[in-house]
């Protein structure tokens, strides 16, 4: 959090466009995306033991991508959010490479999502887990789900650095709520247009 207020100082003070400091870092922005897929080789490690949960996994997960999508969406509308910020917050959820392209497909901001992202991302690394148990979740594997399904990248490095295993499932959630996101974000959002 102290670098993103540190790189909103230097951009201000500097009079830095944001266009012209998203083009300077194109260059980080494409090495996020083969980032996201290293998470595959702790998977295959551990294939033998998510085919035995796969269905368990799949519904928390579809379930994580429908309430992590619904209630930013309802939260903007209800706190009179524009129709530009309301599918730029949508893909909250997942890395930013990803939700910038939802953003740009859904009709938002690309370049609001990044910082969204980042946001959440920080705050469910610092807090993720405290959260966890404070809620009483205990299972390791639920614990890391969420945290990967919330938090995507930052979430699951802080999963890695408590250990593999959390780290494994933490990066099947960004995957899996990666790619619900990416199909369910859209009818999602033509759903709540229509009940709210």
């Amino acid at each position: 959090m102290v670098s993103i207020g540190i790189i909103i100082f230097i951009l201000t003070v500097f009079n830095i466009d944001y266009e012209s400091y998203h083009k300077g870092c194109s260059q980080i922005e494409f090495f996020l995306k083969p980032a996201v897929v290293a998470v595959g080789v702790p998977l295959y490690e551990h294939l033998e033991r998510i085919r035995k949960q796969a269905l368990i996994i799949i519904i928390s997960q579809l379930s994580g991508c429908i309430v992590g999508v619904s209630s930013v969406v309802i939260v903007a509308k209800l706190t009179g959010a524009s129709k530009l910020v309301i599918p730029s917050l949508a893909p909250k959820s997942v890395t930013i490479p990803i939700a910038m392209e939802i953003s740009k497909v859904i009709g938002g901001i690309s370049t609001l999502s990044a910082p969204v992202v980042s946001v959440v991302g920080i705050f469910g690394g610092v807090f993720g887990y405290l959260i966890l148990k404070l809620m009483r979740v205990n299972s390791p594997i639920a614990q890391s789900l969420a945290i990967g399904t919330a938090f995507h990248g930052i979430g699951t490095s802080r999963s890695m650095s408590i250990s593999q295993n959390f780290g494994v499932y933490s990066s099947l959630g960004l995957i899996l709520n990666g790619i619900f996101t990416s199909i369910l974000t859209p009818y999602i959002l033509k759903i709540l247009n229509c009940l709210i």
